[in-house]
């Protein structure tokens, strides 16, 4: 490959050249790089060696550039020019949030809470492009080509940076039709003889609630005639009736303050609080940070 080859010539060795061929001179050279005659004399030869062709004409004068030397000054400017420009571009990227910004979330809190949220970051910053993927399984950020996961729930990735954006609960929750018709269950144990709506987000365990209650955690297994790996389903199957659901208070707050559904067990809850999850510190990115602090000012709290 181009970039193992021994023979290729580093950048500082090109950069030396282009000055030796503006000189003309090694001891002009060697004072400009604060460095001795012999020192840009012995590179120049290492030079000519690696790539096999003799670049310029020496006397005791000056120097002078062969025709290879000529090709080679000019192309090593352009690369020495591409060169800065990309460190220009990464030093922007630093300092100046534009570009693409992709991020993913749960469908649910995606499509609900954070998608106004970013509609009101692309009017306050239009030089970003932002991607939004609303996604209801584990993300693999960095081999999916995610800049951020604005996540709910439990955060297993340790080689992720996680910033907590906001508190927030799983509780449970059932329509008043199913508790007047099954009865409400008064110790946590009973959960396993009703209908519960099972659903498997990305931090969740089909068929198991793991809730934290007066006594600790507490680990229930439950079933019941629906199931679903989407939240909003979930909670429409349980306005409609049919079981008890464990759901994020972002979600159902409002369905609860209008009587729609009712609190279920509330000592009884799982904690799943909303974090942006990003592979690189927020320092190395002006999008992604722009994009973090925004949330964390503007992302709604529970009413």
């Amino acid at each position: 490959m181009f970039l193992t080859n021994k023979k290729t010539p580093s950048l500082q060795d090109i950069e030396m050249f282009i000055l030796l061929a503006q000189q003309r001179s090694f001891s002009a050279t060697a004072d400009q790089l604060g460095v001795s005659a012999a020192y840009v004399s012995k590179n120049l030869q290492n030079l000519e060696s690696r790539l096999g062709m003799r670049l310029m004409h020496r006397t005791t004068r000056k120097v002078s550039l062969t025709e290879q030397g000529e090709l080679l000054l000019e192309w090593g400017q352009r690369l020495l020019d591409s060169a800065q420009d990309l460190m220009d571009a990464v030093q922007a990227e630093k300092v100046v949030p534009q570009g693409q910004l992709r991020l993913c979330s749960s469908s649910g809190y995606g499509r609900n809470v954070l998608a106004p949220v970013l509609s009101a970051l692309a009017s306050t910053c239009p030089e970003l492009d932002i991607q939004l993927e609303l996604l209801d399984r584990k993300v693999d950020l960095i081999g999916e080509g995610f800049h951020l996961d604005v996540r709910v729930g439990a955060i297993d990735q340790h080689d992720m940076i996680c910033r907590p954006l906001r508190p927030n609960r799983r509780i449970l929750c059932a329509s008043p039709a199913y508790l007047n018709r099954q009865g409400c269950p008064v110790d946590v144990l009973e959960l396993s003889t009703h209908q519960c709506l099972v659903i498997r987000e990305r931090d969740q365990t089909l068929g198991r609630w793991a809730l934290q209650g007066p006594k600790g955690e507490v680990s229930v297994r439950v079933s019941g005639p629906l199931s679903s790996n989407n939240g909003e389903a979930v909670r429409r199957w349980a306005l409609d009736g049919h079981g008890i659901a464990l759901r994020s208070q972002w979600d159902i707050h409002s369905d609860l303050k209008a009587g729609f559904l009712k609190q279920v067990l509330p000592e009884y809850y799982q904690e799943a609080p909303v974090h942006a999850v990003y592979p690189s510190r927020l320092a190395s990115s002006a999008k992604l940070r722009l994009c973090v602090e925004f949330l964390e000012k503007h992302l709604p709290h529970l009413a």
